[in-house]
């Protein structure tokens, strides 16, 4: 049986997670805010991620333009425990990955960066 691309699309997820274990989960997400494709932990509500990751975005969006650094590639946040990153997949849709404290984002960036391209076949 032939998977569909939602599927896929959590398959590239749950792959992303697998090579980067500090990453905790992930999603795609459409610039309008509604999930696509999750592998996020069960105690994270993926409506509220979808909306917030979408809203960072275009915030984010408005002030890379504004303060002429062209456009959007990633946006991260850092918080006590861990790190929301958030990088586009095309101009439909954001990859989200929540990372541990101790994360080396140099290659979390880059896994991210290798799965949106993968992902961006897909969307």
């Amino acid at each position: 049986m032939t998977k569909s691309r939602t599927q896929l699309m959590a398959d590239r997820l749950r792959e992303l997670q697998s090579s980067s274990p500090d990453i905790e989960g992930s999603a795609i997400v459409s610039v309008d805010g509604l999930t696509i494709a999750s592998s996020l932990p069960e105690n994270v509500e993926e409506d509220r991620v979808s909306a917030m990751a979408a809203a960072m975005l275009g915030l984010g969006e408005k002030i890379s333009r504004e303060l002429g650094r062209g456009g959007l590639n990633q946006v991260y946040i850092k918080g006590d425990a861990g790190y929301v990153i958030i990088m586009s997949i095309g101009e439909e849709a954001v990859l989200t990955a929540l990372a541990r404290d101790h994360a080396k984002l140099g290659l979390i960036f880059l896994d991210m960066r290798r799965a949106a391209e993968d992902l961006s076949k897909l969307i």
